[in-house]
Formats: C-alpha cells, structure tokens, sequence
C-alpha cells in the first residue's frame, strides 16, 4: 500500500467554463474551477479522527467514518463509486497481534523518517512469515476476479483469509480507511475502496492486500483481468506489460552498495520511450514492524543520492504507471485516487529484502499461484520472479518447474 509523497498545491484556474469543458484544458499543471467542480488534485487528506474502530466492537456499527459520495462531483473517467458494506469486524482473540492503529485509526508509532532500519534475523523471520500469508491472501483474492463479482465480495474473502491466518488485515482502520484491502479497477490509481459495483469483463483491478502477522506487516500488489487476457484490448495489455517489466528491471538492479535513486531511474527510463507516465505523488516505503518507515521509494528519476542499500533492509517497490497524465485525481472519499484524465492505470508491488548477494521478494509467489500473461511474455524475466539472491534463483526454479506441470 503506497504512502502519499507530497502535497501539490496547483494553481486554479478561474475562468468561466462549462461543465462540458472540464477536461479539455491540459491538467498536468492547473486544476479546473467554477461553473464544475474544482479538480482537487493531491488533495491533502483531513487529520484521523479519534474514536474510529475497525476491531473488536461488539456491537452492529464500527465507528470508521465514511463519506457519502458527493452528488455534484464531477469525475475524470467511467467510474463511479456504488454503496459500501459496514466495516468489517476483527476480534482481538483471534489475531496473533493488533496493530497500534486499529482501534483509533492513528498510527502512532512511524518509525523513521531517515534512518533506514537493518532488520536482525528474528526480524527477517517474522517478516518471511507475514510476506507469504500476504501472498496466500492476494491469490485467494485474485481467484475471485471475475465478471459479476462485486470488490466487496473480494474484501470480505480478503477479510477472511486473513483471520484464517491469525493476522490483522493491516488496510482496516488505518487512518480510517473503512476496508480490508484496497481495490483499484480501470482508472484508479491506488487506494479504491471495496463497493457493492460488479467487475465487468474488460476491467483491469489491482488489489492491494497487507496483512499484519505477530507484529510485522507483509505489502503485495498485483495486477488481475476480468475475464482474462481475451477480453482485454491490446493497449491495456501493453499497460500492464510495461508496468510490470518496468518493475522488474528496477528490482533486478537492487542489491547492497546500490543507491535507491536508481529505481527511479530505471523505471522512468524504461516507461517514457514507451509512452506511458509514472505517478509522483505517491511512492513505496519500508516496511516492517511499522506499515510505513524509511526508505521512501521514488518511481521516477531522481538526481541526487537517496542513500544505499544495505543487507536487511526491507522495503516496498510499487510503481503506478499511467497511459496518461500521471497526476492524481482525488474521489470526495479522500481515499480514491484517480488519473486526472480518466485514463487507465496499472501497478505492482512486492515487500523486498536485500540480501549479502541481491534481493528477495518477501511476497514472492508460490507453487500455487497463476502465472499471468506478462509473466510469460516479459521482455525480462520469463516466467515467475522471485529476486536475484541465490536462495530466490533456487526458489523460483522450483515454483516455475511447480506452475508449469500444473
């Protein structure tokens, strides 16, 4: 789950226009006024409230505070939000661990914001451990994708499998994000919100899923089709390829001396010939004890030193990139983010550990999951990735060799 970067504050055009004419001026670098509803791009999200729940409320409402979409919102693509179920219920018995927001949704231990944890090895342990019940739980929610099938439905399966687990579904309360996992289809860029809105085939859905397991949090992301790659048009296959080989490269290059503007630049690099954009507003994190510590991950190119890689440093990787203009466009839920220009956006993410001898994907996949199209025809890695450590070589052979025969 990404971490909003920075706050933009864009100049607002005043001059009187139709509501026809909202999305004809470019939107990179002015936001639209008046007579339609003002795009409030990277608009700063209101301070938590105290008194939220989310867990262990024994009662019919859990008092997360959720806004009714506004009627007068004018919206950048075809996507519109439906009616939410009530939050879900977590009891604290049948976790191993709470995270410190659950109860107010206020985190209130943040970690660092500069100092980049060395994670010991009862640490890596813990965080193997809560990386692959993220990825049991991603799997299970990415079986459901399918036409017909509301987020909702995914959330309460997510919700689910991680009770199954004795984990926290970390998304749940955390500054009063009302739901389990975040659900982001067509052209939403991160942070959907799960609703009652059945998946149609074309549809292209990222799901988010973070759980929190005896105190550590594991973060994966992945790209889903409704309806499987025949029913998506070339151009959104083309997406998600790039968006995924874009991924890769950057984390193909992670190791220990390596300094963190390189995935940026890579990425960037890869993405811009191809004619696709990179959103700047939000970016990966570290991760670990915390949801979300030092490092911050960039996704486009950066000219300065960010500090090296070290071994034991855990981190997310989790590009969004867009065909469009990548600048976000804010739903009234405060959640929601959006392409401003209503074009589709793909993204990918892995929790990542650096090694004495490369990079682990904690979140890897397992001899269980699919093997999606842009996996098979990746111009970088064939087949499933699972880092370039010795240990992840050894471990993706035997889960390619598993996916193969199944």
């Amino acid at each position: 789950m990404s971490i909003f970067r920075f706050q933009i504050i864009l100049p607002i055009l005043t001059t009187l226009l139709a509501p026809s004419a909202c999305f004809t001026v470019p939107l990179s670098h002015s936001s639209i006024s008046s007579s339609c509803t003002i795009l409030q791009m990277n608009k700063r999200r209101s301070a938590p409230r105290a008194g939220g729940g989310g867990f262990g409320r024994k009662v019919t409402s859990v008092n997360i505070k959720t806004k009714k979409p506004n009627p007068n919102f004018v919206y950048a693509g075809d996507l519109r939000p439906y009616p939410q179920s009530p939050p879900r219920i977590v009891d604290p018995s049948a976790v191993l661990a709470i995270p410190d927001y659950a109860i107010d949704g206020i985190p209130k231990n943040k970690g660092s914001s500069t100092t980049i944890e060395i994670k010991s090895e009862e640490d890596i342990v813990k965080m193997r451990e809560a990386g692959r019940a993220a990825r049991e739980v991603l799997d299970i929610a990415g079986s459901l994708v399918k036409p017909g099938v509301t987020t909702d439905e995914i959330d309460a399966a997510v919700h689910q499998a991680c009770l199954e687990r004795k984990a926290y579904p970390s998304p749940l309360n955390y500054r009063n994000f009302p739901k389990s996992c975040c659900t982001s289809v067509n052209e939403v860029i991160c942070h959907g919100i799960p609703d009652m809105r059945p998946l149609e085939a074309g549809d292209v859905v990222n799901l988010d899923i973070t759980v929190y397991l005896d105190g550590y949090h594991g973060d994966c992301s992945e790209m889903f089709v409704v309806g499987g790659k025949e029913a998506l048009d070339e151009a959104g296959q083309k997406l998600i390829q790039t968006t995924y080989d874009s991924w890769l490269t950057a984390m193909q290059a992670c190791k220990p001396g390596v300094d963190y503007n390189v995935i940026g630049n890579l990425i960037q690099n890869y993405i811009t010939p191809r004619g696709y954009s990179t959103v700047r507003a939000f970016c990966g994190h570290g991760i670990g004890k915390t949801f979300h510590t030092a490092p911050n991950i960039f996704h486009y190119t950066v000219n300065q030193p960010l500090g090296e890689m070290l071994s034991g440093h855990v981190f997310t990787i989790e590009p969004m990139i867009c065909e469009g203009l990548p600048d976000p466009y804010m739903w009234s839920d405060d959640w929601t983010a959006t392409t401003v220009d209503g074009k589709r956006s793909a993204q990918f993410e892995h929790t990542l550990l650096i090694t004495v001898d490369g990079i682990e994907a904690l979140t890897g996949k397992l001899e269980s999951s699919p093997l999606q199209f842009w996996e098979k025809e990746s111009e970088i890695h064939k087949g499933i990735w699972l880092g370039t450590s010795a240990a992840a070589k050894a471990r993706a052979e035997e889960v390619n060799n598993a996916v193969g025969s199944s």
